[in-house]
């Protein structure tokens, strides 16, 4: 009988920690993203985008994902540190300008650590600050950068082992192709595309080492169309969840 009870007991107690390590497992921290957003060009329509954007970010299962309009939180540093990575969608098309604790709170978030990622002409948002180019690797001068007419075009992987790209291989969407960004700082082009407008082959993915943090940047997601491709929504999650983190877990 005593054997027969501690059997019992202790399949009781065997399923309670089964159960308390299956919680546990299901309760994995999210990585907390900040998306900054609220201005663009009137042919980006934000407000499809940013939705867009939250939701294959919610939808990888790895984020918890905070939306704010208007890029005056970079003022807050202490409310930047909440977050793993910051996804800047916004291009500041009202010419809105940048403080200096804005800008210094920027640069000390990313070189002390953390992620950050640049969507489509987020790029042009502040031509007057070198490092900001800097920190976008590539970017967006009016009158010098451009596109041909949006139509679909191949895109080519460059980093196959990447564990950004590993498992994607060569796909079309249906974006405007970004040509002629200017800056020369060095960067890892993850993924490339061959422009009829500039004719030449063109980065659309790549990161950046910058201090202790990371930067992801590519020039998809004119639209909600654009974010729509299956290939572009996992290279945004997983570019992102490496800003993040340093690293990829699928």
């Amino acid at each position: 009988m005593r054997v027969t009870r501690f059997s019992f007991m202790a399949c009781v107690l065997l399923a309670v920690l089964g159960l308390g390590l299956g919680v546990n497992a299901a309760d994995e921290p999210k990585i907390q993203a900040l998306i900054i957003t609220g201005d663009d060009v009137g042919a980006h329509p934000w407000k499809e985008t940013t939705p867009v954007m939250k939701d294959i970010l919610v939808k990888s299962g790895k984020f918890d994902v905070t939306v704010v309009e208007g890029f005056s939180v970079l003022e807050k540093k202490d409310e930047l540190q909440k977050y793993a990575a910051i996804v800047f969608m916004l291009y500041n098309n009202k010419k809105a300008p940048i403080s200096d604790a804005a800008k210094e709170n920027l640069l000390s978030y990313v070189k002390d650590g953390k992620g950050f990622v640049v969507n489509h002409l987020a790029s042009a948002s502040f031509p007057q600050w070198k490092e900001w180019g800097d920190l976008c690797g590539r970017y967006w001068v009016m009158g010098k950068s451009g596109h041909g007419p949006r139509a679909p075009f191949g895109v080519k992987v460059v980093v196959k082992d990447s564990p950004i790209m590993k498992g994607i291989e060569a796909f079309k969407t249906d974006d405007e192709l970004y040509a002629k960004l200017l800056g020369d700082a060095k960067i890892n082009v993850l993924a490339e595309a061959d422009s009829d407008w500039s004719k030449k082959t063109e980065p659309i993915v790549w990161t950046i080492d910058c201090g202790k943090g990371r930067v992801f940047h590519h020039t998809f997601g004119h639209d909600g169309k654009a974010l729509a491709v299956p290939e572009v929504q996992k290279i945004i999650a997983r570019g992102c969840q490496w800003a993040a983190t340093g690293k990829v877990a699928d």
